[in-house]
């Protein structure tokens, strides 16, 4: 029998939480992305853990176990355990009462089988037990070790219980899917089917998932389907993945860890990227990246006005949308017009100029200075 041996699992302050549990009589069963991750020797970060025990009966099995409760979420069926400082997102099995393809009205349940129905696809319904035995109520092991995104019962009744599933499908397929197997053609179908269900979701929730898509080692395969079959288009109009691929291959060429931002760069210009209800930090770096990459300025002036990691960003964008390669000697260039300062001070030309004057004959020197590849200096250039 398959089982999770993972220092996370086997810790004691995880053990304790589960023991408060179990030797209370309730049920303690680990569930989705801790489960799914182990399975597939992924990073753990979250501990959600699934119980039959009701979130007043949880708090009082902790609280009696000398652990820390918080009720984050406790209406529907959430209570945060902390133990040793580690979090344990701790929720009574549920079953959907009602749905509106935004939320859910739930009701407790005592059957796992009633918990793992309401979830999204089959390799997030697995659970395991605290000695870390594996319990899969819906068959959805296969899947999993299959790298196969699949949803659980039919895809078009998942979707419409919550239409954020449609762009979590392509999110689980970059970050967990066979990529060589493709994509389910029922699931594709489905999606394809209800796209104005989309339009119910709050821009926020689906900037996020777009950003979380856009975060995994290779989206582009994802993102090409979502554009095959209409979602690109009603979430972005206007929106272009042509260069994400390149931009992807790019980065490897760069040692450049994925980025979001400088992927959503590539594909929306900034008021369509905007719709997605950006922070205002987020919107503006993406608009130097995204300007700064179709500006006429060559490597080392991106780098002197964007400073290293934006004027880097712009030239590997630059390079993706015009479909050339990333050289060391365009990283070198960037890098060293981050490093330069002007040398001349608007001190330096008081009582010849003022005023819109005085900022024009700056402007001047500075792109003097910066077509000499910086190697005028302010003696040089005060002679302009």
């Amino acid at each position: 029998m398959m089982r999770i041996t993972e220092d996370w699992i086997t810790n004691p302050a995880t053990q304790n939480v589960c023991a408060a549990l179990t030797e209370g009589g309730a049920q303690a069963l680990f569930v989705g992305g801790c489960v799914r991750n182990a399975l597939l020797g992924a990073p753990v970060s979250d501990l959600d853990i699934a119980t039959d025990a009701r979130p007043q009966q949880v708090m009082d099995l902790a609280e009696k176990a000398g652990l820390k409760t918080i009720p984050t979420g406790i209406d529907h069926g959430t209570v945060t355990v902390v133990s040793d400082g580690i979090p344990h997102e701790i929720t009574t099995f549920r079953r959907d009462v009602e749905t509106d393809g935004r939320r859910a009205v739930v009701a407790f349940s005592d059957q796992v089988e009633e918990d793992a129905a309401r979830r999204d696809f089959t390799m997030n319904a697995l659970y395991a037990r605290p000695d870390g035995t594996i319990l899969d109520p819906l068959g959805g092991l296969p899947d999993l070790q299959a790298r196969r995104v699949r949803f659980i019962g039919t895809a078009q009744d998942r979707i419409r219980e919550d239409y954020l599933r449609s762009l979590r499908y392509f999110r689980f397929h970059a970050w967990y899917g066979d990529a060589q197997a493709g994509m389910d053609p029922d699931a594709l179908a489905a999606i394809a089917t209800d796209l104005d269900g989309l339009d119910r979701l709050s821009r926020e929730r689906v900037g996020a998932e777009m950003l979380k898509l856009l975060a995994a080692p290779d989206p582009a395969p994802s993102v090409a389907a979502m554009r095959s079959i209409g979602v690109l288009a009603h979430l972005l109009p206007g929106a272009d993945d042509r260069a994400l691929p390149i931009l992807i291959h790019l980065e490897s060429q760069a040692g450049l860890a994925p980025d979001a931002l400088r992927r959503l760069a590539a594909i929306a210009a900034p008021e369509v990227a905007g719709t997605l209800r950006l922070s205002k930090a987020q919107l503006a770096r993406l608009t130097r990246i995204r300007d700064g990459a179709q500006c006429g300025a060559g490597a080392a002036e991106l780098g002197y006005r964007l400073g290293q990691p934006d004027g880097q960003d712009a030239a590997l964008l630059r390079c993706a949308f015009l479909e050339q390669p990333w050289t060391a000697e365009t990283g070198a260039a960037v890098e060293k017009g981050a490093a330069e300062t002007f040398p001349v001070r608007a001190a330096d030309l008081l009582g010849r100029y003022s005023g819109p004057a005085l900022g024009a004959k700056l402007a001047e020197l500075e792109s003097r200075w910066i077509a000499s590849e910086f190697t005028l200096d302010r003696d040089a250039l005060l002679q302009y």
